[in-house]
């Protein structure tokens, strides 16, 4: 009952102090252009051919005062950057705002002036007062700066409205996992390799909303920044992007096409005759932690009280080149993992959400994303049963040597049992950027027992990318692993060959796994031993004239997996043809689905309902949809619905999202799956409850409850943060878990905690 008093107290507290925003007076809107097929075409040629823009930071003596008054009067004196082109909705037609964009630097930071005009801004979209909101819901400035200047990697630092700080690293221009800088979900970030939303630096920023639209101003600390030694005047790239949410018109200073997004480095501008200090990044950031643990053991309990304490270092070597230590490593304040319903016979991919492995997690990423990756982090610390291990501490050197990117990773964990060793994990990365969009790069991974039992497992790898032109990409990597006790082959490659144009985005892939090919410091999407074929193919029509549309996106998709016996294991083939997006981001497509499954042995596909040895085949049409997500109440989710295995299944998902302003959203989860089989029949639900309310952009209340019926457990996660610098603060975290037969038809409990854990950073930078 103390789990549902917290929940309905949540959702009273913010549904009785969720007030309006200020109005304001309004102002005609401004005038929409209308242009046909051949005038959008001119616009997007003669935005591709402009120069690639230049400008400079004003140099300063006194330091402004971060408000996002900008009233400073050297503000005026700034080079301004006015010139905005759209990528969307009309590629390459110039803004219909105004833009002002300026900088300065005072040689200790970079500071950002931007004024945002808007002729009708009480109807300006605030978003969300969390950091690393979802920044494609709402009005937002972005500003991304290859600080290596290596058109390749950057940093990106962005902010909505509602004063959010939002920023992240890019690495090798967002390829590789990554999401796109309007729509990055931080849960599924950090360890995909395109880009890191879960890097969190030192850094300030303040905005207003006025008569004349808003304005944002931001102070950078260099500290807080990886750049080239040396010199102390550089050249970095520069791009900027405005979202105006409600008209979905997406800005570019340097203009990028449609088909790419801010990561594309190789396409920024220029930031000149930037001075740079030689200060290095010097932090200690301790924690301490107390907690109340129960466990239910055979109806009985078990409390426990304990108190810990810990914290990292962070120094920089160079400013290019930064050495983090950790001790007694904790992750108390992190969000518990979304609960999943599985009707494969293959393991699920739960992302990575630990902060201090989420950082520079692009640097260790190789393989490919969520099918084989070659190092994933959740090995570090956490069982195959999903229970955390002691983490007694380790290290990590990451930045720049030369035009070299490195990574160095040592970490060791604790024996969690008398039965069970403790690990000690190695990994070693080296990546060259060669040229814009080509690299090479070579990563060892070593799992070592830390008693002398000699269990240990290594997997070697070179990888690589190279890009001709803007629209071709062609990336590739190998791996051998090593192990003990398998003899077999213990190889594995993969080779794809992309193209992308403005109309067309296509792309195939071949990988092969051999059947000894073991990286147990990595994720296979499958048991090893298999040759995979992916195949995509995609069509983007626009018509401009239509101010509803934004276009249709008819494609087939095509995957098969072959056991190296050449035996049939898995095919899928998605087929698309409707699929449309209108002007505010609204979607639905039909679809059609032929899945194979070969099956060589039984399986359980649920209890006492087993599969017999054979090749199955089956059709599914489905349905996909979503409404405005910049709207206050708005909705997603699929149908399915046709054959199933040796039967049929009728299901589908969806969610429910309510949102009061900026302070309070909420969102109802809910998936339902009828599987009927000759074998017998059997339903998978899950429900799951979000309440978030924010009372500042650093001060939150958020709760999760779910129930899972193939798992047969429901959970309770309730957060308060109250944050300082780069994601630090007080938290205090209460979880509740118990066995059910339903959300609301509880049985047994399980465990349920409480933890107060308070860090805070002390030094310079971030």
């Amino acid at each position: 009952m103390m789990t549902v008093r917290l929940l309905s107290t949540a959702v009273l507290c913010a549904l009785a102090l969720v007030t309006a925003p200020p109005a304001v007076a309004q102002r005609p809107s401004a005038p929409t252009l209308r242009i046909d097929a051949a005038q959008a075409d001119s616009f997007a040629r003669a935005a591709r051919a402009r120069p690639l823009p230049r400008t400079r930071a004003l140099r300063i003596t006194i330091a402004p005062q971060i408000d996002g008054r900008l009233d400073e009067a050297f503000w005026r004196e700034a080079p301004s950057s006015t010139e905005f082109y759209q990528r969307e909705l009309n590629e390459g037609v110039p803004a219909t705002e105004r833009t002002d964009v300026r900088l300065a630097t005072d040689g200790i930071s970079l500071y950002v002036a931007a004024r945002m005009y808007d002729r009708e801004p009480h109807l300006i979209v605030p978003g969300e007062k969390i950091r690393d909101v979802t920044l494609s819901n709402s009005d937002h400035i972005a500003l991304i700066f290859d600080t290596y200047h290596d058109r390749q990697n950057g940093f990106v630092f962005a902010t909505t409205p509602a004063g959010i700080e939002y920023d992240g690293q890019v690495i090798r221009e967002g390829e590789g996992g990554g999401a796109a800088v309007a729509g990055q979900n931080r849960a599924l970030a950090g360890g995909l390799g395109g880009f890191n939303v879960n890097w969190d630096a030192s850094w300030t920023v303040a905005t207003t909303i006025d008569s004349l639209g808003w304005t944002a101003e931001f102070r950078i600390p260099f500290s807080t920044l990886r750049y080239q030694t040396g010199a102390a005047e550089q050249t970095w790239g520069l791009n900027i992007t405005r979202s105006i949410r409600r008209k979905n018109e997406e800005l570019y200073w340097s203009f990028i096409p449609r088909q790419f997004n801010l990561y594309r480095l190789s396409l920024a501008g220029t930031l000149e005759q930037l001075t740079v200090p030689t200060r290095r990044i010097q932090t200690i950031t301790p924690y301490v932690l107390g907690a109340a643990q129960t466990t239910y053991p055979a109806g009985a309990s078990r409390t426990t009280t304990p108190m810990e304490f810990g914290g990292e270092i962070k120094y920089g070597v160079t400013p290019a080149l930064t050495l983090d230590l950790t001790y007694n490593t904790d992750f108390a304040q992190v969000e518990v993992d979304d609960q999943r319903v599985n009707l494969t016979r293959f393991p699920i991919f739960f992302p990575e959400k630990r902060p201090f492995f989420l950082e520079n997690a692009g640097v260790f990423s190789a393989g490919t994303p969520q099918a084989v990756d070659l190092f994933f982090t959740r090995r570090i610390g956490i069982g195959d049963n999903g229970i955390a291990q002691p983490i007694l501490g380790g290290g990590r050197l990451t930045g720049r040597v030369g035009g070299t990117t490195v990574g160095l990773l040592q970490m060791v964990t604790d024996a969690p049992d008398a039965a069970t060793d403790g690990q000690s994990f190695t990994v070693v990365r080296a990546i060259r950027e060669l040229s814009r969009r080509s690299r090479i790069g070579a990563m060892a991974v070593q799992r070592m027992s830390t008693r002398e039992s000699g269990d240990v497992n290594r997997t070697y790898a070179v990888d690589g990318r190279i890009g001709i032109r803007q629209e071709w990409t062609s990336d590739f990597w190998a791996a051998k692993t090593t192990t003990p006790t398998r003899t077999g082959d213990d190889n594995a490659f993969s080779g794809r060959v992309a193209y992308q144009t403005n109309v067309w985005n296509h792309s195939v892939r071949a990988t092969q796994v051999g059947g000894d090919f073991n990286p147990e410091v990595g994720f296979l999407s499958r048991p090893a031993g298999f040759r995979q074929y992916d195949l995509s193919l995609l069509r983007l029509v626009r018509k401009p004239e239509w101010p509803w549309f934004r276009q249709w996106n008819p494609h087939v998709n095509y995957r098969s997996t072959y056991g190296l016996d050449g035996f049939h294991q898995s095919g899928f083939i998605h087929l698309d043809v409707t699929e449309i997006e209108f002007a505010n981001s609204a979607r639905f497509g039909p679809e059609y689905n032929i899945s194979h499954e070969g099956l060589q042995q039984p399986f359980e596909i649920a209890p006492g309902i087993v599969l017999p040895v054979g090749t199955y085949q089956w059709g599914t049409v489905g349905f996909d949809y979503q409404s405005d997500p910049s709207e206050n109440l708005w909705v997603t989710g699929r149908f399915d619905v046709g054959e199933f295995w040796t039967g049929t299944r009728r299901g589908g998902s969806g969610t429910l999202t309510l949102r009061r302003g900026a302070t309070f959203s909420g969102s109802l989860t809910g998936e339902y799956n009828d599987v009927r089989l000759p074998q017998g029949n059997f339903v998978r639900t899950l429900q799951a409850l979000r309440l978030n309310y924010f009372f500042s952009p650093r001060i939150f209340v958020q709760t999760l409850t779910q129930y899972n019926n193939q798992q047969q457990v429901w959970s309770a996660n309730v957060r308060f943060g109250w944050l300082n610098t780069a994601g630090t603060g007080l938290f205090v975290v209460f979880n509740d878990g118990r066995g059910a037969d339903g959300f609301f038809d509880w049985r047994q409990r399980q465990q349920r905690n409480v933890f107060v854990k308070f860090t805070r950073q002390f030094g310079t930078g971030g």
